[in-house]
């Protein structure tokens, strides 16, 4: 590699070659180094032209500090040193992955199709202290250039740190069922306005665009324990919805068993009543009767009562007056066939009782 100074030489013995005269000191000597000083200030002036893409916005700084923006297209600035250009790309969506991370660097957007687990921030405790392994991405865009310049000195740690520190609070105060389950979007919303908060109080100049949850699971260690535990829990609901189911059932029939019951206790004591009544009302016409006529209410109560004696019994009638003639009468002649209009007698388990009936009675 030739030696720095036998580089500078050279470039001097060219320029002397294209200066008129060889490049001595006289006045054409002086009007070439003057020509050579416009070219050198104009080339520097050139230097100031710088282009803006569509995505981009410019941010230029004089002597270190923030002075204007500069849109996209052709923009001019005072040439260094006086002022510098930075053009960070302000609509481009970034991401940041939290516990976990991809085969090599890959740019935002891109798929992931392999990554590993970085378990000192994805595992995290549970409102009901249980630990579950959480991955979630975070998707942002520069908001504000100047802010995203000069209020932080590592955005991407800085907004890695907040969504952790966010994501480990709302966790912290969530179930590990509903965390795993019907939570998601809403632990997604909450960690994406906790870390806006504290981006916005950093005044860092990044808007959080989207917070999205990879995985959400048991640690790999325990994961069949807790599979098991879930069984176990899935057993558990479903006997108690059979349970419900044997209780809905059972419970209306036996009330309705209940009340049929009580029911036909109320119709039975009302029929007694009734007719204790009309027992009692019966009595009571027939002692009234008794009090107006003795004698003839009680040839009627004999009557009736023998009325009903007779009607349940066979009937033999003796007359000892009869004389040379058989002095029985047999009320049920035959083969035991009943009287006209009479019902069947039922069968005497012994022989029929004389039935003696006096001249006077």
């Amino acid at each position: 590699m030739p030696d720095l100074d036998e580089l500078i030489r050279q470039a001097q013995a060219q320029v002397r070659r294209m200066l008129p005269g060889g490049g001595g000191m006289g006045g054409a000597g002086g009007r070439s180094l003057a020509l050579m000083a416009v070219l050198v200030v104009g080339l520097w002036g050139a230097s100031g032209v710088f282009r803006v893409q569509p995505d981009e916005l410019g941010v230029v700084m004089r002597f270190g500090a923030f002075t204007r923006m500069a849109g996209p297209g052709l923009n001019y600035h005072i040439p260094w040193p006086v002022e510098q250009v930075r053009t960070p790309r302000v609509t481009r969506i970034n991401r940041i992955d939290i516990g976990f991370r991809g085969d090599g660097d890959l740019p935002a957007g891109a798929r992931i199709t392999s990554a590993r687990d970085v378990l000192e921030e994805s595992l995290m405790l549970t409102g009901d202290e249980n630990i579950v392994d959480i991955d979630f991405t975070v998707f942002w865009r520069i908001r504000d250039a100047a802010d995203f310049l000069f209020n932080t000195r590592n955005a991407e740690q800085t907004i890695k740190s907040a969504a952790e520190s966010v994501m480990r609070e709302v966790i912290g105060r969530t179930p590990i069922q509903p965390a795993m389950n019907e939570a998601r979007a809403q632990i997604e919303q909450a960690v994406r306005a906790g870390t806006q908060a504290i981006l916005d109080q950093y005044h860092a100049g990044v808007e959080i665009t989207q917070v999205q949850a990879q995985k959400t699971d048991p640690p790999a260690a325990v994961i069949e324990a807790f599979n098991d535990v879930q069984r176990a829990g899935s057993d558990r609901e479903r006997a108690r919805n059979e349970a419900q189911s044997y209780r809905n059932d059972i419970v209306p029939r036996a009330r309705g068993e209940a009340q049929r019951l009580v029911q036909e206790a109320t119709g039975y004591r009302e029929s007694q009543v009734a007719k204790a009544r009309g027992e009692a009302s019966r009595f009571t016409s027939v002692l009234e009767a008794y009090n107006l006529a003795q004698d003839i209410t009680l040839r009627r109560l004999y009557l009736e009562t023998m009325e009903e004696i007779l009607r349940r019994n066979p009937k033999l009638v003796v007359d000892d007056r009869l004389q040379g003639v058989l002095p029985l009468l047999n009320l049920n002649p035959g083969d035991g066939q009943p009287l006209p209009g009479r019902p069947a007698p039922a069968a005497p388990a012994t022989p029929p009782a004389r039935a003696n009936m006096g001249s006077g009675r």
